[in-house]
């Protein structure tokens, strides 16, 4: 259930709700609107007439059950969108963000060649692995700790904010000091030690969706990381494992205004794994802008042909640029802006 308190009440009555929720064993979570506070009820043992105590509070403007089970990522906990801040850069507000870089971290010459063309683009944040999970145990499994300093210089030189993935609890603390952003592969979705760890690191996470995970699911997992603390989450569309061969997944980009009715929280598109191809990367990232994406992911690495992991879905920096124009003229119809190149440099658009 969610706590309206009335646009009056003080802190010491929205002081006076949290403490009664914890008299009961439940948990109370604040957001704050422009003109009232709401709280969030969160707990496994709600008593039947625990709603009409709570409107008996000073301060209470009304008491309202969540019908979804996830009840933190729901629109009915947040009815305005949240906005991500990462350091000055907003995700989910006016503004389209692009994420751009390499699969995995190769090299200290590779992370700067990249890091240098996507920002000149118009891209906000840099993605690299440091740890990777692959398929096969054979397979190029990241450079652990050292991309996680590359990836640290690289930001230190350019001023790029960093996104990379973290794929164990353990791994949570190191990746926090590094990154600006951590994210949640689609093979850990639902890691729920995973996901309760990224819950207390005080850093943005960004949460993939399984690959044959439902929207509830997805949003569930949400709800673990903010149940334990974090709401800086943004959920990232990568496509879902079909029937299909044609294509690595199946792009589904109608769950961006899907997740968008049910959910309050940032939704970015990684047309990259969506597709598996880089030839598909342009139009699917142009529709994700055109269907609400508040962002992208996208895979571009120096030479593609040598990646040592996804080549062929990375674009080449001159496939980049071209997607970038692209995106400027889909976000100017849908009122989602790219920021604007001038003179190499990124600026506002």
């Amino acid at each position: 259930m969610i706590v309206v308190m009335s646009r009056h009440a003080t802190e010491t009555q929205i002081q006076a709700v949290m403490h009664r929720l914890m008299g009961k064993g439940l948990q109370g979570h604040r957001s704050g609107g422009e003109e009232r506070t709401v709280i969030g009820v969160i707990g496994t043992r709600f008593e039947p007439q625990l709603g009409e105590q709570l409107e008996l509070l000073a301060g209470v403007e009304k008491v309202t059950p969540i019908t979804k089970p996830y009840k933190l990522a729901s629109r009915e906990f947040s009815p305005t969108d949240s906005v991500v801040q990462v350091g000055d850069l907003s995700i989910g507000g006016s503004e389209l963000t692009v994420m751009a870089g390499p699969c995995s971290v190769e090299s200290l010459d590779q992370m700067m060649e990249t890091a240098q063309a996507v920002k000149a683009a118009g891209a906000n944040v840099l993605r690299g692995g440091a740890f990777k999970p692959r398929s096969s145990p054979y397979a190029f499994q990241g450079m652990g700790e050292d991309g996680l300093r590359i990836l640290s210089e690289v930001r230190e030189r350019t001023g790029l904010k960093i996104i990379t993935e973290v794929m164990e609890p353990d791994q949570v603390s190191i990746v926090a000091e590094h990154a600006d952003i951590l994210q949640i592969g689609t093979r850990s979705m639902q890691n729920y030690p995973l996901l309760r760890e990224v819950g207390g690191c005080g850093k943005p996470v960004l949460l993939k969706r399984g690959m044959a995970a439902t929207i509830e699911e997805w949003l569930m997992a949400a709800e673990y990381i903010m149940a334990g603390g974090n709401f800086r989450v943004i959920l990232c569309e990568r496509g879902i494992r079909t029937f299909e061969t044609a294509v690595r997944n199946t792009l589904d980009l109608s769950a961006v205004p899907v997740v968008k009715r049910l959910s309050h929280l940032p939704v970015v598109v990684d047309p990259s794994h969506g597709t598996g191809k880089w030839y598909l990367v342009k139009p699917m990232a142009m529709a994700a802008v055109a269907a609400g994406a508040d962002g992208l992911l996208v895979e571009v690495h120096p030479n593609p042909d040598a990646a040592l992991c996804d080549g062929p879905q990375s674009l080449s920096p001159g496939h980049f640029r071209d997607l970038m124009a692209s995106l400027a003229l889909v976000g100017q119809a849908v009122g989602k802006p790219v920021p604007a190149v001038v003179g190499g440099l990124a600026i506002a658009g």
